[in-house]
């Protein structure tokens, strides 16, 4: 379901279309990288960011990254585990409902990696033909 009424909340679109909201924090491009660099083990934040910049070709900002962890965290797909030593350490974590979340998107990403050769084909012939008419 699509919102376009701008006066609307957050909290009310999410009220309208809660899986809706779920499915793109997951399948947001710094969420699905998250998700499936977490199935790997836990990260310190700058851990993570390291990896995923690594996965995710153009760097994700600290901002960024924080704004994705609490949405996953919100979501409970992932647990911040934040411990009170000096210097402070946060660890972070798939809960079992993030993994499975996680092994559901690394499907999906394997699949895209799979199947690429055939969508550029077909996305050739469709501009192709879109042309021709």
């Amino acid at each position: 379901m699509a919102v376009s009424n701008p006066s609307l909340s957050g909290e009310a679109v999410e009220a309208m279309c809660p899986h809706r909201l779920v499915l793109e924090h997951v399948t947001s491009r710094w969420g699905v990288l998250v998700l499936i660099e977490l199935l790997n083990r836990p990260y310190r934040f700058s851990e993570l960011r390291r990896a995923i910049n690594v996965l995710g070709g153009r760097g994700v900002s600290e901002k960024m990254l924080t704004q994705t962890l609490q949405t996953l965290e919100r979501d409970g797909l992932v647990h911040r585990d934040a411990r009170p030593v000096i210097p402070p350490r946060v660890d972070y974590s798939l809960t079992d409902l993030g993994r499975e979340a996680a092994e559901q998107v690394r499907g999906l990403a394997l699949w895209t990696e799979r199947r690429m050769g055939e969508v550029e084909k077909a996305r050739q012939a469709y501009d192709e033909a879109k042309n021709r008419a």
